[in-house]
């Protein structure tokens, strides 16, 4: 079957208007094509895995040794 392909039929790529005309025929005035910023960080985190779990250590350290060893009690 190789023989029935033609050689010169390479794939390029498109670019974004021609993939609505493709998609969506012509354009209209009502369609444009915006460029936006890279998105910036939605939250700056307050602490790190490791940060958080080095406080915990610390806080268990910090416990005296009654509160380890006395079970709850309702």
């Amino acid at each position: 079957m190789a023989w029935l392909r033609r050689t010169n039929d390479r794939l390029r790529p498109l670019d974004e208007a021609a993939v609505y005309a493709r998609c969506h025929g012509d354009r209209d005035e009502s369609v444009r094509i915006v460029k936006l910023p890279p998105r910036r960080a939605r939250y700056d985190l307050l602490a790190s895995g490791e940060e958080i779990r080095r406080r915990f250590e610390e806080r268990i350290d910090a416990r005296e040794p009654d509160e380890l060893s006395s079970p709850a009690t309702p």
